[in-house]
């Protein structure tokens, strides 16, 4: 597949209650091979995150099965979804696992079905981030934020997203850091993330609804605080405003000093940490 036109990619998330996840895995896989399409599904008792990639028509009746069909009974019907093209498929096969949590932390009072920060539309986004009192900070792991961050934000620094409470628990206080912001590249991470700060005590914790990836698409390149690219777990390496794919390579990455951390990562699991 090799027209642009002819490749759409959607990557989804939400937390919520399956206690059947794993009786949902093989009718998943077998309606997403159905169609054709190829990428990575992740399921937990907590949710579902995904990224997949095929015909337009195909992720058109994907969104609509998950969202509103049998398969889930309704149950993802506040689905985070996000459209996106692609040159070549960015995907060489079709996974649809188990997990214990649809990305990982490690903290069970970490609880997004529970309590959430403030979700912020990317239109709303630049005028939050220029408070004076705004703490920014970005949630991804330190190879993606090498690529590119908005303006002022903080790298945790970490490996990892697991590693995200560790650094929550030795830089940030709840007495002094009374406001924060968070990003990451489609929201699910900042969703978790948020859920255990406000779970710890801090009183104002606010993330990018939807992630990088909706303030690319929405926000025009002249009025954007974003520099730089913004990786993906998946062979379009990193995408820019517009979510145009970057053309970087990966040979580009291995002279950066990036392959050996963030191509590893994304290999081992397309979705793990989106």
């Amino acid at each position: 597949m090799s027209n642009p036109d002819s490749i759409k990619v959607a990557a989804f998330y939400q937390f919520a209650a399956l206690p059947d996840y794993r009786e949902l895995r093989e009718p998943l896989r077998a309606f997403c091979a159905g169609l054709k399409l190829k990428g990575s599904v992740l399921l937990a008792h907590e949710g579902i995150n995904g990224t997949l990639a095929g015909a337009p028509e195909a992720i058109d009746v994907l969104a609509h099965e998950l969202a509103h069909g049998d398969m889930f009974g309704g149950r993802l019907n506040n689905l985070e979804l996000k459209f996106s093209a692609a040159e070549a498929m960015p995907f060489g096969r079709l996974k649809v696992r188990l997990k214990k949590e649809i990305v990982t932390l490690g903290d069970e009072a970490a609880d997004p079905t529970r309590q959430v920060g403030t979700y912020v539309d990317a239109s709303e986004w630049n005028a939050l981030i220029s408070a004076p009192d705004m703490l920014l900070l970005d949630t991804r792991n330190a190879f993606e934020v090498a690529m590119g961050t908005f303006e002022g934000a903080v790298d945790p620094g970490i490996r990892s997203f697991g590693q995200f409470k560790d650094f929550a628990a030795v830089e940030l206080d709840p007495a002094k850091h009374r406001r924060i912001a968070m990003f990451c590249t489609g929201g699910i991470r900042c969703e978790k993330a948020s859920a255990h700060l406000l779970a710890r005590g801090f009183a104002e914790v606010y993330h990018l609804k939807g992630g990088i990836l909706k303030y690319l698409e929405e926000v025009p390149e002249a009025q954007s605080r974003w520099r730089g690219e913004c990786f993906v777990f998946d062979e379009r390496v990193a995408l820019g405003h517009g979510l145009q794919e970057s053309g970087l390579q990966e040979s580009g990455l291995q002279e950066s000093g990036l392959q050996e951390s963030g191509l590893r990562e994304r290999n081992k699991d397309a979705t793990r940490d989106e």
